[in-house]
C-alpha cells in the first residue's frame, strides 16, 4: 500500500426486494464508517433481480456516492451464490457482510472493526435472541446443532445469521 493511503474496508450486502431497507441501511453503514476515518470503504450491494424499486434506489445511491457499488444479477441466483459472488468482488483488506433487512445491526460494524484491529483474523457475531416466537428460535437452534455433524453451536447462542469481518491480508 502506498504511503499515505488509507486501507480499504469492504462492506457487502445482498438484496432482494429491499426497497424499504436499502437506503436506510446505506445511511446507517455510512454513519458507522464515518467514525473510522482511518479507513476508506466501499459498500458493495448485489441485487438478486429484485422486482420492486431496489435497483433504482441503488442506482441513485451509486450516482451520489462513489464509495457505493452495485451488482445487478440478471436473475435470482439465491442468497448463497450471490453472497459468494459479492465476497469475491470486494477489494478491501477486510470484508464485512451485512444483511439488507437489518437482521444484522449496522452498529455492530464498529465493534467488529475494533476487534479485527486488535488482531482477530475472523470476527463473528451470534444472535442470542430473536423477535420471533421462542419456539421457532429454539427449533432452529436444535436443528442447526443436530443436523450437521461438523456444526458446533456457539456458546450461549443459536446461529441464526452470522455477521463477520474477515481479513484478506493473511
Amino acid at each position: 500500500m502506498p504511503a499515505g493511503t488509507k486501507p480499504l474496508l469492504s462492506v457487502v450486502t445482498s438484496c432482494y426486494n429491499e426497497e424499504e431497507n436499502v437506503r436506510a441501511l446505506y445511511e446507517a453503514v455510512r454513519g458507522v464508517l464515518a467514525k473510522h476515518p482511518q479507513y476508506c470503504y466501499e459498500h458493495v450491494f448485489i441485487d438478486n433481480a429484485s422486482r420492486d424499486g431496489t435497483r433504482s434506489i441503488l442506482r441513485e445511491i451509486c450516482a451520489s456516492d462513489r464509495n457505493v457499488k452495485a451488482i445487478f444479477n440478471a436473475r435470482n441466483f439465491g442468497a448463497v451464490r450471490s453472497g459468494i459472488h459479492v465476497l469475491l468482488q470486494a477489494r478491501g483488506v477486510a470484508v464485512l457482510a451485512l444483511a439488507c433487512d437489518f437482521q444484522d445491526p449496522p452498529e455492530l460494524l464498529g465493534e467488529f472493526i475494533t476487534r479485527w484491529e486488535s488482531g482477530s483474523k475472523v470476527v463473528l457475531g451470534v444472535k442470542t435472541s430473536a423477535a420471533e416466537r421462542s419456539v421457532f428460535f429454539a427449533i432452529r437452534g436444535w436443528y442447526l446443532s443436530n443436523a450437521w455433524t461438523d456444526f458446533r453451536r456457539a456458546p450461549r447462542g443459536s446461529e441464526h445469521r452470522v455477521r463477520y469481518i474477515r481479513s484478506r491480508c493473511d
